[in-house]
């Protein structure tokens, strides 16, 4: 297999043998909720030497329900992912649902991610990819891995080389995902690959709100690095029962070092052994 083309976002590179977080809280719920979040795990990260991409999304465009919470809006929630990578210094990533959002996102962010349901979507694919910026295609849940070969040729389209691929699960049936790990090496033919421990775990709008069980994000987040996966995304809160999105799922910010102890012996052991 040939090794696919490594993604920068800012100063931490993706495939070059480092593990590589990309984590936060899913909603940017409030200023110092971001910056709570992303001190701890940046300090986490260094500690570990670990490559860390701080993650909040603004606008949660695809809730379940009309009357869910959505973020701060595109401005205000861009203007604390700014901050946040002032005054902590790690990159910044969030999603953009449509073509309007790409360019005050691309002046912020450090990495673009366009959303599962939306990877299929060539003019925002080809509009991130315009912004220079790195871009994170998340795998629709209704798509087979080799196809997303043709997302990162959309993005690469553009004269930009910085992407990567997240595997995410895919529907097996009604509320429940399931994870084929041989995702992972089949999409790292086109491009570094993301595994997300948490959206995995999702049981998607059942009863009006997504469930999850995240009693099962370790063992997943274990098996994609055995698998081979170049970094993890994982959705962190301080008290994830009451996050206002995806509380089913998101991981215990005060269990974060422990997992990623646990992951990154992983990722060491089968590079090492490689």
């Amino acid at each position: 297999m040939n090794k696919p083309p490594q993604c920068r976002i800012g100063p931490v590179t993706v495939g070059a043998g480092r593990l590589v977080l990309i984590a936060g809280p899913c909603m940017a719920e409030s200023r110092q909720l971001c910056l709570t979040v992303a001190e701890r795990l940046a300090g986490i990260c260094r500690k570990l030497d670990i490559g860390y991409v701080f993650k909040a999304s603004y606008d949660k465009a695809n809730r379940t329900a009309a009357d869910s919470p959505r973020g701060p809006g595109l401005e205000t929630g861009l203007e604390w992912l700014a901050e946040v990578r002032e005054k902590v210094g790690a990159p910044v990533l969030s999603d953009v649902h449509d073509i309007a959002q790409v360019a005050p996102a691309g002046n912020v962010l450090d990495c673009l991610q366009i959303p599962a349901f939306l990877c299929r979507q060539t003019d925002l694919l080809l509009a991130a990819g315009r912004t220079g910026k790195a871009v994170n295609v998340k795998k629709g849940q209704f798509l087979a891995p080799a196809r997303m070969r043709f997302a990162a040729e959309k993005v690469r389209s553009t004269g930009n080389n910085n992407v990567i691929l997240t595997e995410r699960g895919t529907t097996f049936g009604y509320d429940l995902l399931v994870n084929d790990m041989r995702a992972i090496p089949i999409m790292q033919e086109f491009a570094p690959v993301v595994f997300d421990a948490t959206h995995s775990t999702q049981q998607p709008g059942s009863g009006g709100v997504t469930g999850g069980q995240r009693r099962f994000v370790a063992t997943l987040a274990t098996a994609a690095l055995a698998a081979g996966a170049d970094a993890l995304f994982i959705e962190t809160h301080p008290d994830p029962d009451n996050a206002k999105s995806d509380a089913a799922s998101q991981w215990p910010l005060y269990e974060m070092e422990e997992l990623l102890k646990r992951c990154l012996a992983i990722f060491n052991t089968t590079r090492n052994n490689g």
